[in-house]
């Protein structure tokens, strides 16, 4: 009996002891897995299943963005610590990079007039007119260097050469002019002020736009590039101003809507489900009584093209303008404008587009009648308004390139739009300005996401879904848009597996 015993210490408690571990072991992963669901029930493409066609893409996707990883390293290439302008070229040569181009990207929803164009067309188209100028002193209160204009004979301001003239007698000024007209974030070390040098980039051409000959070329060739990039539906933060001719003076507001609308018919020719939308856009930096008669101009403009103007916006600097929130009076009395003109206009504000926690746009939000959020790269800061604005199904438009080149991220890994997505946010991929950044359409945004932010494909078309389903499109307009990119789609995925 006693030899059984001993069997049984010796033998039998170890066994039980291992039996126990097995359970605790069996146990933790058990609620590894489970907290592993729970993470990914809560994240912003959880509804989308992938079919099988999915998932072979998926697949290709994965393996080529670690091809690309892999083939930097061995090339000692700071993938992670360069610039986008720096791998701007190891992107176009990418085989990942031509997948992603033939993808339909769906909407545009974020980019401003007169940041949507090619700045090397724009030199070139400029240069046909025997009208434009360019000035070439140093900079005064009025003009700066590089700045493009259109005048009248007799009408050139001091300063301001002939465009062609100047070109012909110095050909180096081409390539000059050129790097004027971008904002490379390799350059930035030397810019005391991020934004006064972004700003500059729109003022050397904010002379030429309300030209009206160059004004509806500047938006065909845009639009153009748009389409060829598979995007089928654009929204622009657009400031409003007077166009003119030399034949018959100024035109009202309402002809640069007109205007646009013929530039879509023409664009409808070949890409027939091409859509657009205005949003109203003022600035930050304006008081009550300015934004008032913004707004009051918005109404009046909506009432008339209630199907182009979509919404309203304050663009500019968020740490130089005034907060959203000293508007409130101006948020006040939207009721009061909807009653008297018979139209809404919801708010498309952008807002947390900063690394401050002192920057507090973003609580206003949740509480305004705001569907979409531009950029919201602080609203991380802000857990309780980063619910809400999840449970209020709002989007943050992200535009990933233009943070970079901005300041406000340097490791696209740590881009704040990683953690909305987990958390349930959802958002949409947008450029913002491309060419004061250098590029074109919006595939060079895509292929950041999804590199940097180890992306699949069901976040891929989550993603280009919601550029459609949180569009300003009426009802109609999205359901034919969303027929139209299902089929598109498809005829990706199939097509790039």
């Amino acid at each position: 009996m006693r030899k059984y015993l001993t069997y049984i210490l010796l033998f039998g408690f170890p066994l039980f002891g291992c039996q126990n571990r097995g359970v605790e072991k069996s146990n933790y992963q058990h609620n590894w897995m489970l907290l592993e669901q729970e993470n990914e029930a809560v994240s912003f493409d959880a509804d989308i299943k992938l079919s099988d066609a999915e998932i072979i893409l998926d697949k290709k996707l994965l393996q080529l963005r670690e091809q690309f990883v892999s083939e930097t390293e061995k090339k000692k290439f700071p993938l992670y610590n360069s610039s986008f302008n720096e791998i701007k070229p190891l992107i176009e040569s990418s085989s990942l990079f031509s997948v992603l181009q033939s993808m339909p990207k769906g909407g545009l929803l974020h980019t401003h007039s007169g940041g949507i164009t090619d700045a090397k067309w724009v030199i070139a188209t400029a240069r046909k007119y025997k009208e434009c100028y360019v000035y070439d002193q140093k900079d005064t209160e009025e003009y700066i260097f590089g700045q493009l204009a259109i005048f009248e004979n007799g009408k050139v301001p001091k300063g301001f050469v002939c465009l062609d003239q100047k070109l012909t007698s110095d050909p180096d000024f081409e390539k000059e002019l050129g790097e004027l007209l971008l904002l490379k974030r390799d350059n930035l070390c030397s810019y005391t002020n991020y934004w006064i040098e972004f700003e500059k980039r729109f003022k050397r051409i904010n002379l030429l736009l309300p030209y009206r000959p160059f004004f509806k070329e500047y938006y065909l060739k845009g639009f153009q590039d748009l389409a060829r990039d598979n995007v089928q539906h654009v929204e622009i933060r657009f400031i409003f101003e007077e166009l003119y001719d030399f034949k018959k003076g100024k035109y009202p507001l309402k002809t640069s809507i007109t205007d646009l609308q013929d530039i879509v018919k023409e664009i409808r020719q070949s890409n027939p489900e091409f859509g657009l939308k205005l949003i109203y856009s003022s600035f930050k930096f304006f008081d009550n009584e300015k934004i008032e008669k913004a707004l009051e101009s918005a109404f009046e403009l909506k009432k008339e093209f209630p199907d182009m103007i979509s919404g309203f916006d304050l663009v500019a600097d968020e740490a130089a303008g005034k907060t959203i929130n000293y508007f409130q009076n101006n948020w006040a009395k939207l009721n009061e404008l909807q009653k008297k003109y018979g139209v809404e206009i919801p708010l498309f504000l952008h807002a947390g587009e900063s690394t401050s926690i002192h920057n507090k746009n973003v609580l206003d939000i949740a509480l305004l009648n705001n569907q979409r959020i531009g950029h919201g790269l602080n609203l991380i800061y802000f857990p309780k308004a980063m619910d809400l604005i999840r449970k209020q199904n709002k989007l943050v438009e992200v535009s990933p390139i233009s943070n970079q080149i901005l300041g406000y991220v340097s490791d696209m890994r740590n881009h704040p739009a990683r953690v909305l997505l987990s958390n349930g946010v959802q958002c949409s991929i947008n450029s913002d300005d491309p060419s004061v950044y250098g590029y074109n359409g919006l595939s060079y945004d895509f292929w950041v996401a999804f590199v940097y932010w180890e992306l699949d494909v069901k976040a891929l078309k989550k993603l280009v879904f919601n550029s459609i389903n949180y569009s300003s499109l009426n009802d109609n307009e999205k359901k034919q848009a969303l027929i139209h990119l299902n089929k598109q789609w498809n005829d990706f995925v199939q097509k790039a597996q």
